[in-house]
């Protein structure tokens, strides 16, 4: 094995680029005005502050943040959350939006989206290029998976981790030999390949690949002039170099930092469901994802907030949470929450229950609510008596959205809170939305992104 400086050293030859352009359709209401990397996550964080923060501690420290859909709020959390790096050393986080580099077009795909933002490459000049995704809950050594892929001479690297076969079909599902050589890759496989030790799983993609520099460029060059791609890594970019090259795998368990239990801990959190889950994870006595490891810090935007308050200790009201994340800014006041994740500056009134629930940041809840796995999004102002999650029918008859898994979505717009910042015109928006019914989106839109 190399020794940690020339691990270093390699880093140093590293550039990083996330894609956080997607929307994450599956999450619905809590993408409408926002992009899935920049969903808040774990009562102080947003989704992308796992890679930029595994960037950052693996010694990947020129990175590249690729941006499209609804990026204002992901761009200005990154602006002022993760600038602390020194760009006098060479340590950066640019935001790159979608520019139509070539042609008046968008980004078509993952790869294109690389292909048509070249040009940071050229600028960086790096020897090994880690694309990643901004939009999955783990904690990674990159440093680890780039040592691997130079000792094996290997010119793409694509990491992999163990699912249940029947989640596999979200996946590129792969197919490896004895050496770890990628032998049959399939982009969300209709029958997913399992692994022969373990029948019962799958060796998924985790969406994350370590090129040379050289072979990147060869590869999106080749794929930018095929009119049959769809310009995706997943898709095309790996198929065809499996079909044409040697790629290597790389199993998560051996980079995985930290791990707690007997399995990696990596979640797509790309449904309500999984996000929701993913939340009440950290409520566990022992989560598998410990978010209290000085070694491995995950990073953010540190609001300046007062700490949690709790109030009132009467023979009949008491203020507490019980297995619960209650952030900074909080105060829960004469209520009870148990195995729920408060988020920044929510507020809980007299005689309110919350239980099982996410409540993201900037929400009031008034005096005898209850909340049973329920995901209420930022800003919303729950009147005194208000339910969600204790009757599904309920729910959905009042225009909540209710998963298979019995888990409610409440937001601002459900409940006719247009405005989600106080003092931001809503009047007089309120009255441009009666004269210009057809414009209305387009103002709650810019409402929406200035707040």
């Amino acid at each position: 094995m190399r020794s940690p400086d020339a691990k270093t050293h390699l880093t140093h030859q590293a550039y990083a680029i996330v894609l956080a352009g997607g929307r994450g359709s599956r999450l619905h209401e809590l993408t409408s005005w926002r992009a899935k990397p920049a969903v808040p996550f774990a009562g102080k964080l947003r989704i992308i502050d796992f890679a930029l923060s595994n960037c950052v501690n693996s010694n990947f420290r020129r990175i590249g943040v690729l941006t499209q859909y609804k990026a204002q709020s992901l761009i200005r959390h990154i602006e002022r959350g993760w600038s602390f790096l020194a760009t006098t050393l060479g340590e950066f986080v640019d935001v790159v939006p979608a520019q139509q580099q070539y042609g008046a077009r968008w980004y078509s795909g993952t790869a294109n989206a690389v292909w048509q933002n070249m040009g940071i490459l050229r600028d960086a000049r790096p020897k090994y290029v880690l694309v990643l995704g901004g939009d999955h809950i783990y904690k990674m050594d990159y440093a680890v998976m780039l040592q691997e892929h130079v000792e094996r001479g290997a010119r793409l690297t694509v990491a992999c981790v163990e699912v249940p076969l029947d989640e596999a079909s979200d996946f590129g599902v792969m197919s490896i030999d004895d050496h770890d050589r990628v032998v049959a890759f399939h982009e969300k496989p209709a029958e997913p390949r399992p692994v022969p030790e373990r029948p019962a799983h799958a060796l998924a993609s985790m969406g994350i690949y370590l090129f040379d520099a050289d072979y990147l460029i060869e590869q999106l060059t080749r794929d930018a002039a095929d009119p049959d791609s769809t310009h995706d890594f997943g898709r095309d970019i790996v198929p065809w170099a499996v079909a044409h090259g040697t790629v290597h795998a790389h199993r998560f368990a051996r980079s995985c930092v930290n791990m707690v239990g007997d399995r990696p801990y990596w979640r797509d959190v790309g449904t309500i469901d999984a996000y929701w889950e993913a939340n009440m994870d950290l409520t566990k006595v022992m989560p598998e994802l410990n978010l209290y490891d000085d070694a491995w810090p995950i990073l953010s935007l540190p609001p300046q907030l007062p700490p949690a308050k709790f109030v009132f200790d009467f023979a009949d009201r008491h203020g507490i949470a019980a297995d619960s994340l209650v952030a900074s800014g909080c105060i829960v006041s004469g209520a009870t929450v148990r195995r729920s994740v408060l988020f920044s500056k929510v507020r809980v009134e007299v005689d309110s229950v919350i239980e099982d629930s996410a409540v993201l940041p900037d929400v009031c809840v008034g005096r005898g609510v209850i909340l049973r796995r329920a995901v209420i999004d930022s800003h919303c102002q729950l009147p005194d008596g208000f339910c969600a999650g204790v009757d599904a029918d309920a729910d959905r008859a009042r225009g909540f959205r209710v998963t298979r898994r019995g888990v409610t979505l409440v937001t601002p717009e459900m409940l006719g809170q247009l405005n989600r910042g106080a003092g931001v015109g809503a009047e007089m928006i309120s009255a441009y939305l009666q004269d210009a019914p057809e414009g209305g989106d387009d103002v709650a839109t810019m409402v929406r992104l200035a707040v």
